[in-house]
């Protein structure tokens, strides 16, 4: 007798038609389940799961790469995909900080993101490839920036402390 498990359709299936309500429902989820009462602020599964330490937010970025690994099954370009992930590393990494977190679930929601990236993707490739190109570049760009201020901050402490 197989054991053998069956091999997910969802995933396997390369019909944009197909894939495309699996990741919305799976955003909608994740970002936007419930509407807070008196307010037009939508949480989410993933705002939820970001109240258990550690194991709750890795939980949200597994099922947060669904979406990811859809994208790419479906032929999303490299900066594409790239924009996504950094969406995906935004709520890991400020999901690990405690209320931070919990902050950035209510305003920015990763998962919902990426469907909206993913169906840019499918209707104009280019453009949204483009876009993902600046995006992703004008990250790094803050990054090595914020690298080097950082160091030269470093050295003007260390000057000021210990003299010239």
């Amino acid at each position: 007798m197989s054991t053998a498990l069956p091999k997910p359709e969802l995933i396997l299936n390369d019909d944009p038609k197909s894939a495309l309500p699996a990741v919305r429902a799976v955003a909608n989820i994740m970002d936007r389940a419930i509407t807070l009462p008196g307010t037009k602020v939508s949480i989410g599964l993933d705002a939820l799961l970001g109240l258990v330490p550690g194991v709750g937010d890795t939980i949200s970025s597994v099922v947060g790469s669904y979406i990811i690994l859809i994208a790419h099954r479906l032929g999303a370009p490299a900066p594409v995909l790239a924009r996504m992930v950094l969406n995906q590393g935004v709520d890991a990494l400020v999901g690990l900080i405690p209320f931070a977190g919990d902050l950035l679930d209510l305003g920015f929601k990763s998962n919902v993101k990426n469907v909206r990236l993913l169906e840019q993707t499918l209707e104009d490739p280019r453009r949204t490839a483009r876009a993902s190109t600046g995006v992703v570049i004008g990250l790094l760009f803050a990054v090595f920036a914020i690298g080097a201020a950082t160091a030269a901050l470093g050295y003007f402490v260390i000057r000021a402390l210990f003299g010239s």
